[in-house]
């Protein structure tokens, strides 16, 4: 059974939805909750809202520091990968190990994983990231320095918003809290 929770952050309401074996997706922070709620329940119809397990408390915490501005490190937070992929694992797995405040482009990640042809297949694994933050897909960027996609709500801006508090040089674009 799914179960999900929607917390409020600096910037709107989050949330994490969990299994027993661990995190099968998180919310970026929308304006009103029932926003939030409303998309977990489109991806996971019978999901039941619930107080998340003290297991999650780090995870959750670190979503609310980065929100407030603040560095917070992601890559215990447990991972439900039984509905994935293997290619998007292996991606995932490559993402999580990205430090914040740095970056890789999507080929450098297709090189790591043996191929450098793969460069579009690993956007397309990002695209369908269902941990953003977590997985940090807003680490990646397309080669020449240029910023790459993202599919959360606020698209290029919030990527660079959350560059910007890790303090990647990406992140050098412009004033994003303006």
């Amino acid at each position: 059974m799914i179960r999900y929770a929607l917390f409020e952050t600096a910037i709107g309401w989050a949330g994490v939805a969990w299994n027993d074996a661990g995190l099968v997706a998180c919310h970026l922070p929308e304006r009103e909750p029932d926003v939030a709620r409303a998309g977990f329940l489109r991806r996971f119809p019978d999901a039941a809202e619930d107080t998340p397990p003290d297991g999650l408390a780090p995870t959750i915490s670190g979503i609310q520091a980065l929100m407030r501005g603040e560095k917070a490190d992601l890559s215990d937070a447990p991972l439900d990968l039984s509905r994935t992929p293997a290619f998007h694992a292996r991606v995932y797995a490559v993402a999580r190990a990205i430090p914040p405040g740095e970056t890789l482009t999507y080929g450098e990640i297709a090189v790591k994983l043996g191929d450098r042809l793969l460069a579009q297949q690993v956007g397309q694994a990002l695209g369908a990231n269902p941990w953003p933050i977590v997985v940090p897909c807003h680490r990646v960027t397309a080669a020449g320095g240029r910023l790459g996609g993202f599919s959360a709500r606020g698209g290029a801006r919030t990527k660079l918003r959350l560059l910007a508090i890790e303090g990647a040089k990406a992140a050098a674009q412009g004033d994003l809290f303006a």
